[in-house]
């Protein structure tokens, strides 16, 4: 932690740092809302190269976009909301990466009554059609559940597609995956109904 604290201090003494930080006060235009995982090992201004304000972020275990459901306002539908409305955005992507605790645990039917928030929030992702579910042996020994991950980003695309704000307006959707273990990117590809490299 102490490396961290000493980051934070020194981070916008630098005389460039601090001109270009000073810029974002005027306001934010990114250009795209980047959906992940809490994963530790995604970095979305890593992945994509994105400076200070490009990017809007939205990050949740196992990059779940929950159901829509009106009058029953969640962070995650107010952040999707206001880049759309708001930020104009235009451009989402949501990115599953390889190595996905969340999605690994549905596929083996892991017990999570310990975690009982942990377990109920998987239960949005729980039983998706075409999405992760217990027993999927093809991926319940894969430690990359790969297949599930991309059955899984694909469902929270579908998902995006019923918000009301993502109806309103023409916004592109991207299914990404990226390889935790390569750094490799993954794109999914409409005409093939493939993953394929970037």
């Amino acid at each position: 932690m102490q490396t961290f604290i000493d980051h934070a201090r020194s981070f916008g003494r630098s005389a460039d740092r601090s001109g270009k930080l000073a810029a974002l006060a005027r306001g934010q235009a990114p250009q795209a809302l980047f959906i992940t995982c809490s994963d530790s090992r995604v970095i979305p201004s890593l992945i994509t190269g994105a400076r200070p304000g490009e990017l809007f972020e939205l990050r949740t275990a196992g990059n779940i976009v929950p159901p829509y459901t009106p009058g029953h306002p969640s962070s995650e539908a107010a952040t999707i909301e206001y880049a759309i409305d708001v930020l104009g955005i235009r451009d989402i992507v949501v990115c599953g990466h390889s190595h996905c605790g969340a999605v690994g645990a549905l596929v083996r039917g892991d017990d999570l009554t310990a975690v009982p928030a942990v377990r109920d929030w998987l239960a949005h992702a729980a039983g998706e059609p075409g999405g992760p579910a217990a027993g999927d042996r093809a991926d319940a020994d894969d430690p990359a559940v790969e297949r599930a991950v991309h059955h899984h980003v694909l469902t929270q695309v579908l998902r995006l597609r019923s918000y009301p704000c993502v109806e309103r307006h023409e916004v592109r959707l991207h299914g990404w995956y990226y390889e935790v273990h390569t750094g490799t990117v993954l794109a999914h590809q409409g005409g093939s109904d493939m993953f394929e490299a970037l």
